[in-house]
């Protein structure tokens, strides 16, 4: 989710000043996703920039609120009903970080593998406390957000497992090519010989 589309939403609902829109996302989104006032306003300047909100004049509490246009809200209708494509969402620093730590000298990938297994349990826990903390029906947005997190927290706890069952049958070659991704180089040749990941679980 972009900040973009996340104040165009909140915007959707009525006009709007910064602080409002930073406590708001901050409320939808179960304080899973913190943003400080600079975002805001820094985001709200681009989104008046392209014509997808309007500044309103200032209160007299000198306080300006924003209102969305035709063009933002034709914007935010297009958002919701495009699919996010998992080209689009940030690459994925865990597992290029192992990929890195396989094939750097001196770091042990094992210790890598169950340090970020601890730590991921522990951010599950928590997810996991703070999703029954409440079951009021105005709670359910931050909710879903908090089921999204759980379920990614389990999926790489899983992913963290077959990483290290992996581990144990990786054997590093030293000579000629690794072979193309999903080989296995059985231990104890030459190189020569190779396996598929399948052939060697027959």
């Amino acid at each position: 989710m972009s900040i973009r589309h996340g104040l165009l939403a909140l915007l959707e609902r009525g006009q709007m000043y910064g602080y409002q829109l930073r406590a708001a996302f901050e409320e939808s989104t179960g304080s899973t996703w913190p943003l400080n006032i600079g975002q805001v306003y820094t985001t709200l300047a681009r989104l008046e920039r392209d014509g997808l909100v309007r500044s309103l004049p200032e209160s007299e509490a000198g306080q300006r609120p924003y209102e969305i246009t035709d063009a933002g809200r034709a914007d935010l209708t297009l958002w919701f009903a495009t699919p996010i494509s998992r080209t689009d969402r940030p690459r994925d620093e865990l597992a290029i970080k192992l990929a890195l730590a396989l094939t750097t000298p001196g770091v042990d990938v094992r210790s890598v593998v169950q340090t970020q297994r601890s730590a991921t349990m522990r951010t599950l826990q928590e997810f996991t406390r703070l999703k029954y903390a409440s079951d009021r029906p105005e709670d359910l947005p931050w909710r879903l957000v908090l089921d999204a997190m759980v379920f990614q927290a389990e999926a790489e706890v899983r992913w963290l497992d077959h990483c290290e069952s992996s581990l144990v049958r990786y054997r590093p070659t030293t000579t000629g090519s690794p072979g193309p991704p999903g080989t296995v180089r059985a231990a104890g040749t030459s190189g020569a010989v190779e396996r598929t990941d399948q052939e060697a679980r027959r």
